[in-house]
């Protein structure tokens, strides 16, 4: 003879759910449409941390560290993670959020290299880059 179970009696009672507010707007961090990125530089000796890109097609930027900067690089993407942040909350496209930090390259261990903007065909080239370059 099978033992029946008893059920629990939670399961009788009514679930609420409750909306929790949408985060901060962000731009999407993956595109494969053709973006325009710029080399972030080490204030000390000039050695590439990484990239930051971005596609108004696909409303999508971010910042790839440099796998060969190593802690250095991590460290600095907060900064330029903060500002494409702060971009987006402005409402702002992201070739426009590019152009304001490069009229503004200073970073904290980096800063923006003046005349690197240049284009690649996918967000997957810049994340390759930032792989492969040693």
């Amino acid at each position: 003879m099978p033992s029946e179970r008893p059920v629990n009696p939670r399961f009788a009672e009514d679930v609420h759910f409750d909306l929790v507010a949408q985060g901060p707007s962000r731009y999407r961090t993956r595109t494969d449409k053709p973006v325009r990125y710029f080399t972030v530089v080490d204030k000390e000796g000039g050695a590439a941390l990484g990239y930051v890109w971005a596609s108004d097609e696909d409303d999508a930027a971010a910042w790839v560290p440099r796998n060969a900067a190593g802690g250095r690089a991590l460290a600095e993407g907060g900064h330029w993670h903060a500002r494409l942040q702060e971009a987006k909350e402005r409402g702002i496209l992201p070739s426009q959020a590019l152009a304001e930090m490069l009229s503004n390259t200073e970073g904290n261990r980096g800063r923006a290299l003046p005349g690197s903007l240049t284009d690649a065909p996918n967000a997957d080239a810049v994340k390759a880059l930032a792989r492969a370059d040693q």
